[in-house]
């Protein structure tokens, strides 16, 4: 693998090396070890220049991929937060740990897992999370063990403006704001801030870092300073061509903007009009923008210190979004708009300003950095390393990706939706999770004939579904959700209720949903009550399914 080798090889020398005493050894091999930046970006799909668009904004994130490589066809492993973060931190699959929710946390399903910052402080590094890194809320919580010191997070409010906060019995605040403002007014910024006094800190340390830095931007609500709004000429901006969900799809496949209509300024239902659709578009490039911005600081100042040329970083999405295309807006399916995802690895010695086509999934990439920094490969995770790629990015790495999505679905449930992405194809197979294939429903998009998806062709083209359900019984079945605590108890591990048993609970005529006085009966909070029936009821049809209680809407 050309200098990246070399480099490892080199480490691996200064640690046998007999004439050194044991103290002055450690300390070589400390400094000559890679140090490891790896910066999440929230709800970020791949709209960068970097990536081929025209209308984006975002020269410090173009000018990391000029020194390193990007990968054009990465995805993640569940298109929402916690789960994708699951994925990318602990190596495993959501299928694995039996995990598709934002509120239970990773350890409920493997208790022994041995996260990506566990493994790196093991060998030596000092490792640290500042922002959005494990997903944190819904009853979900941080993770200690993985850190060497508590995690950091902005205590900021979401808005410069006090008036576009949540008011009454809305839990939501308008869904965009510019405002005048420094960019540490928000929470991006004052990360950016943190970010530079740690690697300050790491300087002065002088051994090995694993700076985990997460930024929030552009998830919602769009907030921005003015500054980023104005790059953009809000015209240039058109609404997606395709309004609709693919022709033939099972009804519970796509989904229509339940986290964005719970903001107090969008209509709780039906088409968004043109105008609404730019402003919403152009408040995503506005944020992304800010975001690009806050990550360029932290890059300068790596940079700065001397620490680049010894510096591993990685730029990750962990999922991606849907912008009105097929009507939909967020992330939370199986589609291409939300399952794809921006992956960038800038490494001294290794490729500059290249691409590659190689299917990646986020799980490699905790194996990855562990062959790139020289550390014992872990064992027993789901990810396969794709540190070739750094020095060939036109080698194989998968012939194909898989990730998945849950839904209730009406008269039949809960389902798990487990697709396979091929170089041309994408199979969906919906059945409960462990059950029998017998059960299941399948949708399947051609990308070389229909790259917008516009129709399920599963039951027009038996022979390639056949095909690829092979590829998807190469994988072990899916392990079904597994839940915290015992009868709606807190669990000792997260702290959370088991939202499951109290939605049997609360189930008192057993059809499957609540209705409005069902989920209003007994709440400890009547004023507030009310305002989370409407949050949860995600497709506002009135009362709550399984799903919409138990993953509080599914929102983050």
């Amino acid at each position: 693998m050309g200098r990246i080798v070399q480099f490892l090889v080199f480490v691996v020398l200064l640690a046998g090396e007999v004439g050194l005493g044991a103290g002055e050894s450690t300390a070589v091999v400390a400094q000559s070890r890679p140090n490891v930046l790896l910066i999440c970006v929230d709800d970020l799909k791949p709209l960068l220049g970097c990536y081929g668009d025209s209308l984006a904004k975002t020269p410090n994130l173009d000018r990391l991929a000029a020194g390193g490589v990007r990968f054009e066809r990465a995805y993640c492993n569940q298109a929402v937060c916690s789960p994708s973060r699951n994925a990318l931190l602990t190596g495993l699959r959501p299928q694995t740990l039996g995990i598709y929710d934002l509120g239970t946390n990773f350890r409920v399903g493997r208790p022994e897992a041995i996260t990506l910052g566990q493994h790196f402080r093991a060998q030596g590094y000092y490792a640290e999370s500042l922002g959005k890194i494990f997903h944190v809320g819904h009853g979900n919580g941080d993770d200690a063990r993985s850190w060497d010191v508590e995690s950091w997070k902005a205590k900021v409010s979401q808005y410069a403006v006090a008036e576009h906060g949540s008011t009454g019995t809305e839990t939501k605040g308008v869904a965009y704001e510019s405002a005048d403002v420094p960019d540490n007014q928000y929470a991006d910024g004052q990360t950016a801030d943190e970010a530079i006094v740690r690697l300050r800190a790491a300087r002065e340390r002088g051994t090995p870092f694993f700076l985990a830095v997460g930024f929030l931007k552009p998830h919602l609500p769009f907030v921005a300073p003015q500054k980023y709004w104005d790059l953009h000429d809000r015209e240039k901006f058109v609404p997606a061509g395709l309004q609709t969900p693919p022709a033939g799809a099972p009804q519970w496949a796509p989904q229509f903007g339940g986290e964005l209509r719970n903001y107090r300024d969008l209509p709780k239902q039906g088409r968004l009009s043109d105008d609404l659709q730019r402003t919403l578009i152009h408040g995503y490039y506005a944020a992304a923008s800010y975001m690009d911005a806050q990550a360029g600081r932290v890059l300068d100042e790596l940079q700065r210190l001397g620490l680049r040329d010894n510096t591993i970083v990685v730029l990750w999405g962990d999922h991606g979004w849907h912008l009105g295309d097929h009507g939909m807006w967020c992330k939370h399916t199986n589609y291409e708009q939300a399952a794809r995802i921006p992956l960038i690895v800038s490494m001294p010695g290794a490729k500059a300003g290249v691409s590659s086509a190689a299917f990646i999934e986020a799980v490699d990439v905790y194996p990855t950095l562990s062959e790139l920094a020289g550390l014992p490969q872990p064992t027993g995770l789901d990810g396969r390393s794709f540190a070739k790629l750094l020095s060939d990015p036109a080698s194989q790495h998968r012939d194909h990706v898989i990730h998945v999505y849950p839904r209730t679905a009406e008269g039949r449930g809960s389902l798990l939706g487990r697709a396979i992405r091929t170089e041309r194809y994408r199979l969906v197979e919906w059945k409960p999770a462990g059950g029998a294939a017998a059960e299941a429903e399948y949708e399947l998009y051609d990308y070389a004939a229909d790259p917008q998806e516009s129709v399920n062709l599963a039951g027009t083209q038996p022979e390639t579904v056949r095909a690829l359900q092979k590829l998807l019984a190469g994988h072990p079945e899916a392990r079904p959700q597994v839940r915290a605590g015992d009868s709606g108890q807190p669990s000792a591990a997260t702290g959370k209720q088991d939202r499951d048993a109290m939605f049997a609970r609360r189930d008192r005529d057993g059809d499957g949903k609540l209705s409005r006085a069902e989920f209003l009966e007994g709440q400890s909070d009547p004023a507030k009550a009310p305002g989370r029936f409407v949050k949860f009821d995600v497709n506002k049809d009135g009362v709550l399914s399984r799903n919409e209680f138990v993953t509080s809407g599914g929102r983050e």
